[in-house]
């Protein structure tokens, strides 16, 4: 059985970082696509410790805050 997962992903540096909200699990690559994969494979190792009882979905929103340029 498949289950969605939400990849978070940002750079740092010249690698990019994916996390997953509702397991907690991050990994990187050299690219997006290298940094998702590395967290589906880090999220299914996860799972096998860590069996999930319910599915949870993050809320994903957007909000803004003042800088002072």
């Amino acid at each position: 059985m498949n289950k969605l997962f939400t990849a978070v992903v940002h750079k740092e540096g010249s690698l990019y970082v994916a996390e997953c909200p509702e397991t907690g699990t991050a990994s990187q690559g050299t690219s997006i696509e290298d940094a998702v994969r590395n967290l589906q494979e880090a999220t299914e190792l996860y799972l096998e410790e860590f069996p999930q009882q319910e599915e949870q979905h993050p809320f994903l929103t957007t909000f803004e805050v003042a800088v002072d340029a």
